[in-house]
């Protein structure tokens, strides 16, 4: 009877232990109750999303200490795709930002709840901001920590720095929308008159008598873009929104526009694309920018990369 007692206490002890995730801001906090706090504040999300995910529930915000608005986002990304870290110990340097601290590269597994069934290649990253009293701000879906180093390295100038890192901070909010199915957040981050242009491929008959394929190009108003959006999302199990090869690009005589350009794959229960998304930023509001452009074109045209001279920038808008 002992035996099958201590068993049992020692099986219990394994499940808890899996859900004891350690973290250690190296550094980038100089003070270390500080450093403590947001130590202590990621721990307590990643342990309570490790045991949502054991026990097969939503997530308990009473144990992670957040506010409404990171309740809201990651209730939206968990009905999405639920996830998991599969990380015993995160060891992660602290990033500042002009409203207070990142800790970026935190591993995820993501499982969506649809028929795709849960492996290695749902592999992501998320990013926690904090104010600078270390409460937790935001829990987004990250780019990798490589392209958001390449894109901040690329001028080291203070204020376009600034700009950069904002830049970023709302192309993951804008990525993580997506996988949220956050109509909300897209719906306000447009603006009303933006210009919406999409292409698509299609076979092109020659009257000598061969084919060839050449892209279609397709505007739309906001509204008609939120409206399918909408429909799209009703209609989806599920979303998966990834972004590489990310370009950053101050406009040459208006420092507030700024032209972003993604490679972008694009995941739903039914669909798969990948393509080249440009968007054109607008941050002379900075606490609310507004997005002038999105255009999106195939990354590849009878089986040929897309050329890069055909790829959208910010030289081909009039601002």
């Amino acid at each position: 009877m002992r035996n099958i007692i201590f068993c049992l206490f020692l099986s219990l002890s394994i499940v808890v232990r899996a859900f004891d995730i350690s973290v250690t801001i190296t550094d980038g906090v100089e003070s270390d109750a500080l450093r403590q706090k947001m130590e202590r504040n990621i721990m307590q999300i990643l342990n309570e999303i490790n045991a949502a995910q054991a026990a097969d529930r939503n997530l308990d915000f009473s144990a992670m200490g957040v506010g409404i608005d990171v309740q809201r986002s990651m209730a939206m990304l968990w009905e999405n795709t639920p996830f998991l870290c599969t990380d015993e110990e995160i060891v992660e340097h602290c990033i500042t930002t002009n409203s207070g601290y990142q800790v970026r590269n935190i591993p995820l597994m993501m499982k969506p709840t649809a028929e795709r069934a849960f492996n290695e290649e749902e592999y992501q990253e998320a990013v926690i901001s904090f104010d600078k009293q270390g409460n937790v701000v935001s829990f987004y879906l990250s780019v990798s920590m490589n392209l958001y180093m390449n894109v901040i390295k690329s001028n080291l100038e203070l204020t376009d720095l600034r700009r950069r890192q904002m830049i970023l901070d709302y192309v993951e909010q804008f990525r993580t929308a997506y996988n949220q199915k956050d109509i909300k957040f897209l719906n306000q981050v447009f603006s009303d008159d933006a210009l919406i242009i999409t292409g698509k491929v299609i076979m092109q008959k020659h009257a000598e008598g061969f084919s060839s394929q050449k892209i279609e190009y397709n505007k739309q108003s906001k509204k008609e873009y939120i409206d399918k959006l909408r429909r799209i999302f009703q209609n989806a199990r599920y979303f998966k929104i990834t972004f590489d090869e990310i370009e950053v690009m101050r406009h040459p005589t208006n420092p507030n526009f700024y032209g972003v350009t993604l490679l972008q794959g694009y995941t739903n229960n039914s669909y798969h694309d990948d393509g080249y998304l440009f968007l054109l930023w607008d941050f002379t509001n900075e606490n609310q920018p507004q997005i002038h452009v999105r255009t999106w074109q195939p990354d590849k045209v009878g089986g040929k990369p897309l050329p890069k001279d055909e790829v959208f920038t910010l030289g081909d808008f009039d601002i």
